[in-house]
C-alpha cells in the first residue's frame, strides 16, 4: 500500500525525480510553455507554483531556496525580474495544462503546460537554417 506516499513515482528515484521537475521548471520559466506528457505536467505544476509563490517575496532567502532547484542563473533570473512581479497581483494558478494527442511511437498521453498571462509572448526557437543543397562534383581536368 502506498501510505503517505504523495505524488507520482514517474518510474524514476526521488532523487531523479527531483532533478527532473528542476530541470522541466527551469525551462518551463526560460520558454514560457513547454510540450511533454501529461504526468510530469501533473507532477510539475503545484512544483512550479510554489517556486513562483516563493519568488513574489523578491527576498534573498527566496532567491537561494529557489536556486536549490533552478540550476541556471538565467532561470531565476527571468523568474524574480519577469515572471514574479506579473504574478505579484495573482493570488495563485500560475500554470495552465492543456490537453493534447497521444504521442506517435508509444500512445503517450501529452500536455502543454505553460505560463498564464503568457500566451502571446511564448518564446519559439529560432527556425531552422535553410537546406543546403547538395555540393555540385568539380569535374578533373584531362591532363
Amino acid at each position: 500500500m502506498r501510505h503517505l506516499n504523495k505524488g507520482r513515482q514517474l518510474s524514476r528515484s526521488s532523487e531523479h525525480k527531483k532533478a527532473l521537475l528542476g530541470n522541466l521548471t527551469q525551462e518551463l520559466f526560460e520558454h514560457k510553455r513547454i510540450k511533454t506528457t501529461l504526468g510530469k505536467a501533473r507532477e510539475l505544476r503545484p512544483f512550479a507554483e510554489k517556486l513562483i509563490t516563493k519568488a513574489k517575496s523578491g527576498t534573498l532567502a527566496a532567491r537561494r531556496d529557489v536556486a536549490r532547484f533552478c540550476s541556471r542563473n538565467s532561470a531565476v533570473q527571468e523568474l524574480f525580474n519577469e515572471i514574479a512581479p506579473k504574478m505579484a497581483e495573482r493570488p495563485g494558478g500560475y500554470t495552465r495544462i492543456i490537453k493534447l494527442g497521444p504521442r506517435v511511437g508509444d500512445a503517450a498521453p501529452l500536455a502543454i503546460i505553460e505560463l498564464v498571462g503568457y500566451e502571446g509572448a511564448v518564446t519559439t526557437p529560432a527556425p531552422a537554417a535553410e537546406e543546403k543543397k547538395p555540393a555540385k562534383k568539380k569535374k578533373k581536368a584531362d591532363a
